[in-house]
């Protein structure tokens, strides 16, 4: 039996998720509140397995409240439930430790669909959130990308011979620099792409194709 609890501040909205989950034979109507004060005592209280939570309510919005579950209680899955769409909003609930997203206006039936879903290991996404959430990470991937670009030409020259096999003598008599000037230039390509090793700046470098 998946237990419910539902944070939505519109009672309209409210009622009829009340009323959806409650026609469920699989379901279980644990609590609904019109606000998210007190938040970790009403989970407390009604011990759900799966929160249905709006992200904009007066107070405490869903956002932090569903960052303050997860806290407590990991192991409860969090369904945001919003009109928005923008990507502040999708990032924050996701980092929060959202396990899905769904959109206000989604028929009862994918409701439904996707609180199981999420029971199941799933990451139930309206199809529009589920665009924007693709966005975000190319976005985010794009600009490590732009990192990787900023790498100097002696560090590009530097991560040349590390990849073929060079000791940091070796590329220090190649370049005819000092082992210090060496390892200043690993150093900051360490920093720039993220990683605590030569074989981790090589394996970066051959699959990013950044030489």
């Amino acid at each position: 039996m998946i237990r419910v609890t539902i944070f939505e501040d519109n009672a309209l909205i409210n009622e009829g998720i009340r009323m959806m989950v409650e026609s469920q034979t699989d379901m279980l109507m644990a609590g609904a509140f019109r606000d998210a004060r007190g938040v970790l005592n009403k989970i407390k209280k009604t011990k759900p397995n799966v929160v249905l939570m709006d992200i904009n309510m007066p107070d405490v919005n869903g956002i932090e409240a569903v960052t303050e579950i997860k806290r407590e209680f990991p192991e409860i899955l969090v369904m945001m439930q919003t009109i928005f769409e923008d990507d502040d909003k999708v990032f924050a609930a996701i980092c929060g430790g959202a396990s899905g997203y769904m959109l206000k206006g989604t028929s009862p039936d994918k409701m439904l669909d996707a609180i199981r879903e999420m029971t199941r290991g799933g990451s139930p996404m309206s199809p529009n959130i589920a665009r924007k959430v693709l966005h975000i990470f190319h976005d985010q991937f794009r600009s490590v990308k732009e990192e990787f670009i900023t790498l100097t030409p002696k560090e590009k020259e530097v991560l040349q011979y590390l990849v073929d096999g060079f000791s940091y003598k070796m590329i220090a008599d190649k370049m005819k620099v000092t082992f210090h000037t060496v390892n200043d230039h690993i150093k900051n390509i360490y920093n720039k792409l993220h990683v605590n090793s030569a074989p981790e700046a090589v394996s970066k470098a051959l699959k990013n194709k950044l030489l």
